[in-house]
């Protein structure tokens, strides 16, 4: 499948990449495919993604592992909610969060609290909402992605 993004400009999405969210994702229940996407310049390693739509080219949203800034991340989902994506072993879930970049950058989080559960052998995914308290919706990374950053360096 050939698109035409915002972000990446042209790219071209194998059949086996993409990811169905039957109910869309939260806000946009109308976008149910999509493909991870990141810029190959500067590789997976660099912590954010693209959950690109193909149901709408412009719509592509940052994501990223909530182990790499929450290595205790661990909520507990109801069996039920998983239930459509069908049988999700430790080797077939993949688990991301959304990515808020505003204007200050020193004010970018994660969500933690509306987690993207996908079965990576599936390609079944879906958004959900973890209840409790324990994992906020603005969790702050700036400090956490820098420190990472000055440990490489």
């Amino acid at each position: 499948m050939h698109i035409e993004t915002r972000v990446f400009g042209e790219v071209d999405i194998e059949e086996s990449k993409i990811i169905t969210f039957e109910k869309g994702i939260i806000g946009f229940p109308q976008l149910q495919k999509f493909a991870l996407v990141y810029d190959e310049e500067k590789g997976v390693k660099a912590g954010i993604r693209y959950l690109q739509s193909l149901d709408e080219p412009a719509f592509a949203l940052p994501v990223m592992d909530p182990l790499y800034v929450a290595p205790e991340y661990n909520p507990e989902v109801e069996d039920e909610l998983l239930q459509p994506l069908g049988e999700i072993t430790p080797d077939n879930l993949f688990v991301l969060v959304t990515v808020s970049v505003p204007k200050d950058i020193k004010n970018i989080s994660v969500n933690l609290q509306a987690p993207l559960i996908i079965n990576a052998d599936e390609r079944k995914a879906a958004q959900i909402i973890v209840e409790g308290e324990e994992y906020k919706v603005k969790y702050p990374i700036y400090e956490i992605l820098q420190a990472k950053k000055n440990s490489v360096e």
